[in-house]
Formats: C-alpha cells, sequence, structure tokens
C-alpha cells in the first residue's frame, strides 16, 4: 500500500474529523480532499470542502470531550483506503460508537469519502 493512502486516511481521521481548532482543520481539508469531494454519511451526501467543512464542525461541537481514534491500521490500495474507528471518552476507555471511512483516492487526495457506522462490540 502507498504510503500516501496511509497518510490520508489517517488524516481524515485526526487532523480533519478529531481537530477542534478551525483553522488547521480547513488547513487539513485543502490538503488530503479534492475540492469537489463527495463525502456520504447516514446522513446523506456533501459535496466539496465547505460543506465537509461545516459537518466536521457541528459534529465537533456535538462530540463533547469525545474523540477519534484508529481502531486498527489503513488498510487500501492503489486509489483505496479503509480504515476503522473509535468514538472515545478523552481516557481512552470503552467506545461510545464505532466505524470505519473507505476512501476513493484520485490525484493523491480523497475525492470520495464513506463513513459507516458499525455495531460497538461489547
Amino acid at each position: 500500500m502507498a504510503a500516501a493512502v496511509q497518510e490520508l486516511m489517517q488524516g481524515n481521521l485526526l487532523e480533519v474529523f478529531n481537530e477542534r481548532d478551525p483553522q488547521r482543520r480547513r488547513a487539513a481539508i485543502e490538503r488530503i480532499y479534492a475540492p469537489d469531494v463527495r463525502w456520504t454519511d447516514e446522513e446523506g451526501v456533501s459535496v466539496g470542502h465547505d460543506a465537509l467543512d461545516a459537518k466536521a464542525d457541528a459534529l465537533q461541537h456535538g462530540l463533547g470531550p469525545l474523540q477519534f481514534v484508529p481502531a486498527g491500521p489503513v488498510h487500501g490500495l492503489n486509489g483505496f483506503g479503509h480504515m476503522a474507528w473509535h468514538l472515545v471518552a478523552e481516557d481512552g476507555g470503552t467506545p461510545q460508537v464505532s466505524g470505519f471511512d473507505v476512501a476513493i483516492i484520485r490525484d493523491d487526495v480523497i475525492a470520495e469519502l464513506y463513513t459507516v457506522l458499525t455495531p460497538v462490540s461489547s
């Protein structure tokens, strides 16, 4: 797997969806995603940097102190990445939510992103 796929997937989780600072998050969005990125989650499809940034900001405001952490390694191929994650309290305790992200990568940026929530393991 290309190192770029791993960096993009980790950046997606940690530098965008885990980032509380709006300026750092926006800089990461511009570096990690295509300008017309399509993000699909259970709420629908968001297109473009502004829409992704707005949803990430709203998500952060709703999470309180919860943080995203990787739930394993990045898996991928050239042009494709998959990363599982958990949403946990600051102490790293029991996951409150789990899921995974799948990305289609074109021209060294994420062009399509899919987020799927999964049952939390007990």
